[in-house]
């Protein structure tokens, strides 16, 4: 009668350790990976378009909530879309070299500063995940940058992840001919600088380069305002972009990079 007490005992207690494993196994799927099926609650006017693929997050990464995605690509596809009426303004995709969707961006700026600063304009990036969540946010104050080669007059982006922590900024350099910007991190140190060539944007019917080298000089990625065709480049302000970085780099350091897009097609390429 003890051994069969005994037996029932044993047996409940190889029960319960088999039902631990098997939900310790089950967490450790789901930290791999967590697709993105679900869609977002609603569908806003600057809301991609239904039945786009979105590339699954990674999880368990050491990086801002909302840039999982950085942390294993070494390129980025950014595209400027058409913009319509009553759409929001400057409405961007940003995708992976698959071309599943990975963020979207749009401005926040007033029809007064649009229409009589145009390029020199204040503005607020907002980049969105396929959850409408804000991950990043670019923040463009007043400068004046008709005085660009004076201290506090040249373009600057102040880039924030997540939204109100300043993880660096992207500051236009005096230049004449030859476009140059520099990657600062928090601290206003120096990591990385993007440089255009003498041409710069006016190359036609080619993709144009911007290196960007290390604080060792040495050349790490570039960003590429792709070619669209004469009809697209003629008659619309539509751009596309390819970033490229190391995939070693830091996150914040790729966020930034994505950043530099956006000033550098308001300061180069929007007409």
């Amino acid at each position: 009668m003890t051994e069969q007490i005994a037996d029932k005992a044993l047996n409940l207690f190889r029960n319960s350790l088999d039902c631990r494993l098997k939900r310790g196994l089950m967490k450790e799927q789901q930290y791999i990976e967590v697709p993105q099926h679900a869609p977002p609650p609603a569908e806003p006017a600057y809301a991609t378009s239904p039945g786009e693929p979105w590339m699954s997050i990674p999880v368990g990464r050491d990086c801002p909530q909302g840039l999982e995605y950085l942390t294993v690509l070494d390129e980025l596809l950014v595209s400027q879309k058409i913009q319509e009426v009553g759409q929001v303004r400057n409405p961007f995709k940003v995708k992976n070299s698959l071309g599943q969707n990975l963020y979207y961006a749009y401005e926040e700026s007033n029809m007064l500063s649009r229409t009589m600063m145009q390029q020199l304009r204040p503005f607020e990036m907002k980049v969105l995940d396929n959850f409408q969540n804000e991950v990043l946010h670019v923040n463009r104050p007043m400068r004046c940058d008709l005085f660009c080669c004076f201290p506090n007059c040249s373009s600057i982006l102040e880039v924030s992840a997540p939204p109100g922590q300043i993880i660096g900024t992207v500051e236009k350099v005096c230049f004449f001919m030859k476009p140059k910007f520099l990657i600062k991190n928090s601290f206003g140190d120096v990591m990385m600088n993007i440089e255009g060539s003498v041409s710069g944007p006016w190359k036609c019917c080619k993709d144009i380069d911007m290196k960007v080298f290390s604080v060792n000089n040495e050349e790490i990625g570039k960003i590429t305002k792709n070619w669209s065709g004469p009809a697209k480049e003629m008659f619309s302000d539509a751009d596309y972009f390819s970033v490229t970085f190391p995939l070693n780099l830091d996150v914040r350091m790729k966020a930034l990079l994505f950043a530099a897009v956006f000033l550098v097609n308001i300061l180069l390429y929007e007409n």
